[in-house]
């Protein structure tokens, strides 16, 4: 396993991350448990959740995942220092006009609650997983830094944030001597590049890692042509996207034949050769899933394979504002 730098710390995690919201949803707590078993054998150290997962569709499942990981961490205490652990907050708790977004009343709330979930007594990377235009980063940041004084959180990251929101958080830190945002999860594929414009350079700029989530498209970039028979791929949305794009999907899997790699594979490795990506998120539903998708660690595509993705999955061509003016 290949490890690097989180952003501007001196954090090192594994070059992918295991992203859970598949636990309880489609992967049972026993199967669950295995991934994460054999993720650690791998040298995968990097695991990220969130508070919401685990709904099932609905709220009765809130927070499943989080336990799910709880309990297999409560299996063997030295499991917790292995891993760098990372979960967000902004979604939706409960019915209470207070049990979402980013208030400091919700999110020391919410970090409480997803340490008992957790079972841990410090969570590695706490994530905002949206941004909420609602609350000023004065409040945000106040309570962000009592909970790192408390030792119940080491970093700050964002999810979903927008260049500008990026700026804005990297700024107000340096106002209040803050460390700040230190990565930004994104989505992020062959399929959706439009973070090219102003996501990503900011990251650059600033330090920021950039943790992908969807890599490979939502599974519409993993050979979805050849029909799924299980998991999130069999859902009417996904169906209708393949009909969508089977003309790129078509021109992509055949590409993959060409040169002799699974089609994941390929939109991994490309994910990964962006310099300023830190982690992509795998979200396996398998064992079989997590050991498929590390191999493309290994798989470094040519100058023409890119070219030839670029055709097919075409970028904004390059950051803003070059990309639509001189």
């Amino acid at each position: 396993m290949d490890y690097t730098f989180l952003g501007r710390t001196g954090l090192r995690v594994s070059k992918v991350c295991l992203g859970t919201m598949n636990f309880g949803t489609y992967t049972t707590e026993a199967d669950s448990h295995k991934i994460m078993n054999r993720a650690l054998e791998l040298g995968i150290n990097f695991f990220d959740t969130a508070n919401v997962y685990g709904a099932m569709g609905d709220s009765a499942g809130v927070g499943n995942t989080e336990k799910i990981i709880g309990r297999w961490l409560a299996e063997d205490k030295s499991r917790r220092n292995k891993i760098v652990l990372a979960t967000k907050v902004y979604g939706k708790m409960g019915d209470g006009p207070n049990e979402s977004k980013l208030s400091a009343y919700h999110i020391k709330k919410a970090c409480e609650d997803s340490l008992k979930r957790l079972q841990t007594d410090h969570i590695d990377l706490y994530q905002m997983h949206h941004i909420d235009r609602d609350t000023p980063w004065d409040e945000i940041y106040q309570a962000m830094e009592q909970l790192v004084r408390e030792g119940k959180i080491i970093y700050v990251g964002s999810s979903n944030f927008a260049a500008w929101n990026i700026t804005e958080a990297f700024y107000k830190a340096r106002e209040r001597n803050f460390l700040g945002i230190v990565s930004e999860q994104s989505i992020y594929s062959l399929r959706n590049r439009h973070i090219e414009l102003e996501v990503i350079p900011a990251c650059r700029a600033f330090g920021i890692g950039l943790i992908p989530w969807s890599p490979m498209g939502g599974g519409i970039l993993c050979g979805v042509l050849e029909k799924a028979k299980e998991g999130r791929r069999t859902r009417e949305a996904i169906q209708k996207s393949v009909e969508k794009l089977k003309p790129q999907l078509t021109a992509y899997e055949n590409l993959c034949k060409e040169i002799n790699q699974k089609p994941a594979d390929v939109a991994l490795a490309w994910v990964l050769s962006n310099p300023v990506v830190t982690a992509p998120i795998i979200g396996p539903r398998t064992v079989k899933q997590l050991e498929e998708s590390v191999k493309a660690l290994g798989l470094k595509l040519d100058e023409s394979t890119t070219k030839k993705l670029d055709e097919i999955w075409p970028g904004p061509g390059n950051q803003a504002p070059e990309a639509y003016a001189w």
